[in-house]
């Protein structure tokens, strides 16, 4: 029998609770998008950064337009999503009481993997901003 961590048990369930937020804020997002300024390492190098898209993805994801929201930032879009239902399966695993094991090492593989995809989203978003 598996000895249960009460500390995997909690994360499990927080992140439930913020996925859960998250879902329930949904129809609030076009509103707080409208205050948000604009991109500070872009207004001062005239070059987007790495998240710039992130707003117009997450107004996109409010009207589960997942086209508009992948153009917008690849990465935040997929990122947004895997929260969200890696966030509705650890919660209903931790309720059930069985939370879902904690990584010990992350693989170098996953890391470059992380490291590769975040450089080809800011490629996108480059790419992007001088399309148009």
């Amino acid at each position: 029998m598996r000895e249960e961590n009460p500390s995997a048990r909690a994360i499990g369930l927080y992140w439930g609770t913020v996925a859960i937020a998250l879902l329930l804020a949904t129809p609030l997002i076009p509103r707080l998008c409208a205050g948000m300024p604009s991109c500070p390492f872009r207004s001062l190098t005239g070059i987007p950064c790495p998240s710039c898209g992130a707003t117009r993805a997450a107004l996109a994801l409010s009207r589960l337009d997942l086209l508009a929201a992948w153009i917008s930032n690849p990465l935040v879009t997929i990122g947004y999503l895997f929260f969200l239902a890696g966030g509705l399966v650890a919660g209903g695993a931790a309720l059930a009481g069985k939370p879902l094991p904690e990584p010990k090492r992350f693989p170098r593989a996953l890391l470059t993997t992380a490291w590769a995809a975040a450089m080809l989203n800011w490629l996108w978003v480059l790419i992007r901003f001088r399309m148009g």
